[in-house]
């Protein structure tokens, strides 16, 4: 067997209580309290969670902007310094390499965070398309990522830094800011439905900012947050999850992410034709959010029936822990995609009713 991956504060997860699990091939923790604790603490209060298993790839040289262009789906070009923008790449048929975060550092100077089981294919994928004036740096091992994410993390985390974290605007970021006496890219992008922040640091940086933030937020009620409610928590807000929403088989239109589509952009870019195609023709299958009628909680891969025709399956469900229902989301065949329509999920060799509700499930009030 492979030896797991660890991050730069696998030791340290024990001193909190944490559970780890295998996660794509890295020791992580599923939870330090529990689930539902750690949910309802971001929800309300603040949570921290380590996020280093995600990839950093840092793309520079004269051609990077028209390199970009034609790797990613959404339009680069409208992204200034210290702004980010969420992205996917694309195969020729449209399936989906991946979704990211591209950071404009400055001209010429771009940072691409990748997921976590991805980052070996993404690299080997961009190698590929290399093209002109380019240089591609897979940092991930440089890097950790730590994630402070609810109605308190600006509070709390304002205390440890001199900059001022209100002008931060979201999908906004800044580098070689202080933090706690660290040297980190400081950013505003999450995936919780949240407030909050990302902090990117060298592996060493990350073990102090880690401490140092769970202590400063303990009047706060601050808690580190393992996977398991990093799962629950994008998953009320409907942020996709590759390998669920999105995969080689699923393409960025069928997942619903249709914002970071650009076909009216004028470079050409892997899959454009093939979506162009998909969305004259009309998205075969849609990602809708299904609400259950009969007990029971849907997970990914189960089959979803009208009558007795299989119409799609679920990518993720469970009981949500702030809805208090058993919740999923599905991709299934457009025509059955409207609000309102009677499905039934199999579970456990049982078909029980469930219907297409609204989404995002969970929206945070201002």
């Amino acid at each position: 067997m492979a030896q797991l991956k660890r991050t730069p504060l696998f030791e340290t997860y024990s001193k909190y209580g944490g559970k780890t699990i295998d996660f794509g091939g890295w020791e992580l923790p599923v939870q330090f309290s529990s689930i539902k604790e750690e949910h309802e603490a971001v929800r309300t209060k603040a949570g921290l969670f380590d996020v280093s298993h995600m990839g950093e790839i840092f793309v520079t040289g004269a051609d990077s902007l028209d390199y970009l262009q034609h790797l990613l789906t959404n339009d680069v070009s409208k992204i200034q310094d210290g702004q980010a923008q969420y992205t996917a790449m694309c195969y020729e048929d449209g399936g989906t390499v991946d979704d990211l975060l591209v950071y404009k550092i400055a001209e010429e100077h771009y940072l691409l965070v990748v997921n976590a089981s991805n980052i070996e294919k993404d690299f080997e994928w961009m190698e590929q398309a290399k093209k002109g004036d380019v240089t591609l740096d897979n940092a991930s091992d440089r890097y950790g990522l730590l994630a402070l994410q609810g109605p308190l993390a600006e509070k709390v985390l304002q205390r440890l830094t001199g900059e001022d974290l209100s002008s931060i605007k979201p999908f906004r970021f800044k580098h070689d800011v202080q933090v706690a006496g660290q040297t980190v890219i400081l950013s505003r992008t999450g995936y919780t439905g949240e407030n909050g922040f990302e902090i990117y640091a060298a592996p060493e940086a990350l073990v102090v900012l880690w401490d140092k933030i769970l202590s400063e937020g303990t009047s706060e009620g601050i808690v580190p947050v393992g996977l398991g409610a990093r799962d629950t928590l994008r998953f009320e807000a409907c942020l996709a999850l590759y390998g669920q929403e999105l995969s080689k088989d699923i393409t960025p239109l069928e997942a619903g992410i249709n914002f970071v589509v650009k076909l009216k952009k004028e470079q050409d870019f892997s899959g454009k034709q093939a979506l162009a195609a998909q969305k004259e023709a009309g998205v075969p299958r849609k990602l809708v959010g299904i609400e259950m009628i009969d007990k029971g909680i849907p997970r990914h891969g189960y089959p979803v029936y009208v009558g007795n025709q299989q119409v799609g399956e679920v990518t993720t469900g469970t009981q949500s822990p702030t809805l208090k229902k058993n919740i999923g989301l599905a991709l299934v065949s457009s025509e059955f995609a409207e609000l309102g329509i009677e499905l039934e999920v199999e579970i456990r060799s049982k078909r029980l009713k469930a219907k297409t509700v609204e989404t995002p499930f969970y929206k945070r009030s201002n």
